[in-house]
């Protein structure tokens, strides 16, 4: 059921990893990184809603939701195969577009489909076995450019035909073939059940088709969302405004700031690689304490695990400010494995629960609204704030980072949760 997302995050990992680095060998400014990373949050909050939208109304030979995964995963796939072949910086903006809203079109649906397949008292279980794949595809594609380097042997520089070292290359490329695959695999593995009244679903469908009749109940589920969903959109909300100011100035700070390189240098993408490795750190700490997960959430509330988990992450990511050496990045990578492993799945277990289940898609993509919009702000007005008020020492966005899922932490307080 879940397997899909395993080359989901092999996708997302290579992006989180690589994609600042690849800007900046294409000539782009430190302090136009969060804009040039607006396709993410901003494909979405546009895709995501709509496809949960439709998967709710659709039915075909091949399901409900898994048509939406084939078509993400094709294109998804293309883009991961163009993407280090970028010659220009407006080429690589262009295709992480397309890949952003690939990717959303294939993941918005498997949050769904969880819902639509296990009963209330196992969907912790079967979140928390989400969080695990993601851990298991980000692992090893965040540094499967380190990888390629110091165990492989490959050169890590670029050659005369692209800016883009030949690592990232061969690591994008493999990264297109696991995505394709893993998500091929949930397909042809788990069936789908159809609607119990299919004449009734069939009467849904046509009274509610249509442009017009998306919009309008995307307007007015937010406008009437459960009290469970709004209490988790503010935690949502300061989680992924502090994710976002790790994935998109971690990588340059410690290239810059830790590693002492400059764009094109050795010293730059060795601590570029170095970045992708600690990622990777994240997301294997994230892996192993899924497992953790799977047992904890038989024993606890799902809004006290998230809550615990968050205040490690808070204390790794305000930890980091203070390292000096490389090898000590690495340790404030466990808080962060430890929050980005609940992440992924208890909001979604507190909310599966709140909604009702025939808008289980609907929900899931109006709440990934609160996961984009502090990801907007962000790239809108992070740049400048580390430009004028950090003089430009991008390191300190990882401190508001911290300070941000401190508040996550405490608006879990007011979150009233059924399991």
């Amino acid at each position: 059921m879940s397997f899909g997302f395993l080359g989901i995050q092999f996708g997302w990992g290579l992006q989180m990893a690589n994609m600042s680095a690849i800007y900046q060998y294409l000539g782009a400014d430190e302090s136009a990184i969060p804009l040039l990373w607006l396709a993410a949050p901003l494909t979405g909050l546009i895709v995501q809603p709509i496809v949960g939208f439709y998967s709710d109304r659709t039915w075909t030979r091949l399901g409900r939701r898994r048509p939406y995964f084939l078509v993400g995963a094709i294109f998804a796939s293309l883009a991961l195969i163009a993407m280090p072949n970028s010659s220009a910086l407006w080429m690589a903006a262009g295709l992480l577009w397309i890949l952003d809203a690939s990717v959303n079109i294939s993941m918005e649906p498997f949050r769904a489909f969880v819902g639509d397949l296990l009963p209330e008292d196992q969907r912790k279980v079967g979140f928390a076995m989400q969080s695990l794949l993601i851990g298991a595809g980000a692992v090893t594609a965040s540094a499967l450019p380190w990888i390629l380097t110091n165990w492989v042997g490959l050169e890590d520089s670029a050659d005369s035909t692209s800016a883009i070292p030949i690592t990232i290359h061969i690591s994008f490329y493999v990264g297109a073939a696991v995505f394709m695959l893993a998500v091929l695999y949930t397909i042809i593995k788990t069936p789908e059940h159809p609607p119990e009244d299919m004449e009734a679903f069939e009467k849904m469908k046509k009274e509610t088709s249509g442009v017009f009749n998306a919009f309008k109940e995307i307007f007015e589920g937010i406008l009437s969302m459960p009290k469970t969903m709004r209490q988790l959109a503010v935690v949502q909300f300061f989680t992924w405004f502090s994710l976002f100011c790790l994935w998109t100035y971690f990588a340059p700070a410690t290239a810059t700031y830790i590693w002492g390189g400059t764009p094109g240098d050795k010293a730059y993408q060795d601590g570029v690689e170095w970045a992708g490795l600690c990622f990777s750190m994240y997301n294997g700490v994230a892996f192993v304490f899924s497992f953790g997960l799977l047992a904890l959430v038989n024993k606890f509330a799902a809004k006290w695990i998230h809550m615990v988990c968050l205040g490690f992450g808070a204390a790794g990511f305000l930890s980091i400010q203070f390292v000096g050496n490389p090898q000590f990045l690495l340790a404030s990578m466990l808080g962060v494995g430890v929050a980005w492993a609940s992440i992924l799945a208890m909001p979604y277990a507190m909310l599966a629960n709140s909604i009702p289940g025939d808008k289980m898609g609907f929900y899931m993509g109006v709440f990934n609204f609160f996961i984009a919009l502090p990801q907007i702000l962000t790239a809108l007005f992070l740049g400048s704030i580390v430009q004028h008020l950090f003089g430009g020492v991008s390191m300190h966005a990882l401190t508001v980072g911290g300070v941000s899922l401190v508040l996550a932490m405490l608006s879990l307080l007011r979150v009233q949760a059924k399991y």
